[in-house]
C-alpha cells in the first residue's frame, strides 16, 4: 500500500501537470468547465446532503462547538447557493491574460506586464464543506489547480463535493486532476503537503488558529492568512444611534460564529448611556452576554460582566461581546491598533472629516464607514466567492478571489536588441 507521503507527492505531480494544460486553457472552456460543475453539484445534491448527515451526526455526537457545527451544516438551500456561486464566477470576466501595463523602452524593446495564473494552490481548511466548492471554482477560473485537505469533520461532505466537481471539470475537457481532494483525515498530510514546495506555490489555510500556526510552522511556500476575526466598530459622538445599533445587532448577532462579525464595541462617552440604553438593551434582549469597563457596567448595571483585558483579545465566535467607553476617536484607533487584528474594523458616524480620519489610519484589511462588517465576503463584495481573507500586507489583503489567485509576468519583445 502507497505510504501517505508518497500519496501526497503524487497528488502534487498530477496537480502540477494539469495546471500546465489549465495555464493554457480558454476563459470560454474554463467558464464551460464551471457550469458543468455547477450541473453535478445540482445532480449529486441527494448524496451531498446525505454525506454531510454522516458529519453532522458524528460532530454533534463528539460535542463540537455550535458554531463549527453551524459552519458544517448544508441543506438544499446552501447546495442551490454552492451551485449558483458556481455559475456566477463563471460570468465573471477572466483576469488571465490581461495586461497590466504595456511600456516601450527607448531602443525599441517592448514590456508587457501581463496577470498570469500562480499554478498550484494548496487549500487546507476546517469544517467548512462550501469551502471545497469555492476554493476549487475560483482555482480553475484562473488557471490554477488545487489539491484541497479538509477538516476530519467534514470528510464525507468534501469527498463527496469534489466528486461532482471533478466529474463536471473532467465532462468539459479540463484535466481531471485540476482538482484534488486529500481523502484523509490523518493529520500527517497537513505536514506532508506543506514540505511540498516542488509542486505547490502557495498554500491558504482556512479554520482555527492553531491550524494556521501549524500550517505556517511547516509550510515551505508561501502562505497566505488571517489567524483571528477581532472586529471592532467604534461608534462615534455624532452617531445616528438608531444607525449606530442596526449595525452593532448586525455586525454581532447575524452569525457570531463567523470572522467577520465583531467582538468589540467601542462608544464615546458623550453619547455612552444613550447607547447602551437602546443598543445595550437590545444586545440583551438578544442573548448577547456584553463584558464591558466600568463606564459601560455604569450605563448597563450589574448585568454586565466587568471585562479583563484579554476579553479586548478574543475572538469569542458566540453572543458575547466586549465593550468600552473611549474618549476620542484617536483613542478608539489606538484599541483597534493595540487589541484588533487588522480584520474588519468600522466607524458609525455623521461627521464625515471623523470618518476620513478612521477609514486612514485603522491599518485593516477592510476598514468601514456606517456599514456593518459582516460584508468582508468575497459574495458581497461581487467576487462571486472567495478563498479566504487575508491580514497579510503582501500579494493579497482583505477577500481573495480571481484576481489574488493570479500574479504576473514580464514578456519582453524584440527586433534584435542586445545589451551594451
Amino acid at each position: 500500500m502507497t505510504d501517505l507521503k508518497s500519496q501526497i507527492e503524487d497528488f502534487g505531480r498530477r496537480a502540477r501537470a494539469a495546471a500546465r494544460v489549465l495555464a493554457r486553457t480558454s476563459a470560454e472552456q474554463k467558464n464551460q468547465g464551471l457550469l458543468a460543475m455547477a450541473d453535478e453539484i445540482v445532480a449529486a445534491g441527494p448524496s451531498i446532503l446525505e454525506a454531510n448527515a454522516k458529519d453532522v451526526t458524528k460532530a454533534t455526537a463528539d460535542g463540537l462547538a455550535k458554531a463549527m457545527i453551524e459552519r458544517l451544516t448544508l441543506d438544499a438551500k446552501k447546495l442551490k447557493g454552492m451551485a449558483d456561486g458556481i455559475r456566477e464566477v463563471a460570468a465573471l470576466p477572466d483576469p488571465v491574460g490581461e495586461v497590466l501595463r504595456d511600456w516601450t523602452r527607448p531602443n525599441g524593446l517592448r514590456i508587457s506586464k501581463v496577470r498570469v495564473p500562480i499554478g498550484v494552490v494548496g487549500i487546507i481548511y476546517e469544517s467548512r464543506p462550501n469551502v471545497t466548492s469555492d476554493a476549487a471554482v475560483l482555482c480553475t477560473k484562473t488557471g490554477n489547480a488545487t489539491i484541497l485537505r479538509g477538516g476530519s469533520e467534514s470528510i464525507n461532505s468534501n469527498i463527496a463535493i469534489a466528486a461532482a466537481l471533478s466529474r463536471g471539470a473532467a465532462r468539459a475537457g479540463l484535466p481531471e486532476d485540476s482538482v484534488l481532494l486529500i481523502p484523509t483525515t490523518d493529520r500527517e498530510a497537513v505536514k506532508h503537503l506543506c514540505a511540498m514546495d516542488k509542486y505547490l506555490d502557495v498554500i491558504v489555510p482556512r479554520g482555527g488558529k492553531g491550524l494556521i500556526e501549524t500550517v505556517v510552522s511547516h509550510a515551505r511556500m508561501p502562505v497566505i492568512k488571517h489567524y483571528d476575526g477581532i472586529c471592532i466598530i467604534y461608534v462615534d459622538k455624532e452617531a445616528d444611534l438608531a444607525m449606530a445599533e442596526s449595525i452593532v445587532i448586525n455586525a454581532k448577532c447575524q452569525r457570531p460564529g463567523v470572522c467577520n462579525a465583531i467582538e468589540t464595541v467601542l462608544v464615546h462617552r458623550d453619547i455612552a448611556h444613550s447607547f447602551f440604553g437602546t443598543t445595550g438593551r437590545a444586545l440583551l434582549d438578544g442573548k448577547v452576554e456584553i463584558r464591558g469597563d466600568e463606564r459601560t457596567r455604569v450605563a448597563l448595571g450589574d448585568v454586565v460582566k466587568a471585562a479583563t483585558p484579554e476579553d479586548y483579545r478574543t475572538e469569542f465566535l458566540d453572543l458575547i461581546i466586549a465593550a468600552k467607553v473611549v474618549d476620542s476617536v484617536g483613542e478608539a484607533i489606538d484599541h483597534i491598533e493595540q487589541n484588533g487584528s487588522h480584520h474588519s474594523d468600522g466607524i458609525v458616524t455623521a461627521n464625515e472629516q471623523t470618518a476620513e480620519r478612521f477609514l486612514a489610519e485603522v491599518d485593516s484589511a477592510t476598514v468601514y464607514w456606517n456599514a456593518s462588517t459582516r460584508f468582508t465576503d468575497g459574495g458581497e463584495f461581487g467576487f462571486g466567492a472567495e478563498i479566504g481573507i487575508s491580514t497579510d500586507k503582501l500579494h493579497a489583503r482583505g477577500p481573495m478571489a480571481l484576481e489574488e489567485l493570479t500574479t504576473y509576468k514580464y514578456l519582453l519583445r524584440g527586433t534584435g536588441q542586445i545589451r551594451s
